[in-house]
């Protein structure tokens, strides 16, 4: 025992806080990356921004034909790291996914290769309230 806690529980302990030590430069990491290369917009400026730029739906197809913005091409992420090149880089590219997760790994790879006009819808397509489309079957 040591002050009074078994190794077990004090083991317990340290792992808890290891695993929150880790997220926590995982989040701030993520963060920094996602301000350094793009700007997040809320969705009326994504919505005043996106007719004039490449608007693109990182989602996999299945998500982005159940209902996606109107306007946008689905471009999955998995994807977009072969044919990225499809992108033009003289105009602004806003992109979304279900979060933000994917949109932030897209921008930092988008901004490593050039593009520099990038935008990310706050907190993806589940909290968009405006026009979509779904897919005909």
């Amino acid at each position: 025992m040591i002050l009074g806690i078994s190794k077990g529980l004090l083991t317990v302990n340290l792992v808890i806080i290891a695993l929150i030590l880790i997220w926590l430069i995982s989040w701030g990491y993520n963060n920094w990356r996602r301000n350094h290369y793009a700007t997040v917009l809320d969705q009326e400026d994504f919505q005043k921004g996106m007719r004039k730029a490449q608007v693109i739906d990182l989602r996999q197809e299945k998500e982005f034909n159940a209902g996606h913005i109107l306007g946008a091409r689905n471009l999955p992420y998995i994807y977009l790291r072969q044919q990225y090149g499809e992108l033009r880089n003289d105009l602004p590219v806003y992109m979304y996914d279900e979060s933000m997760t994917l949109s932030t790994q897209a921008a930092a790879f988008l901004g490593k290769h050039g593009y520099k006009e990038l935008y990310i819808l706050r907190n993806g397509y589940r909290e968009w309230d405006g026009k979509t489309k779904k897919a005909k079957y």
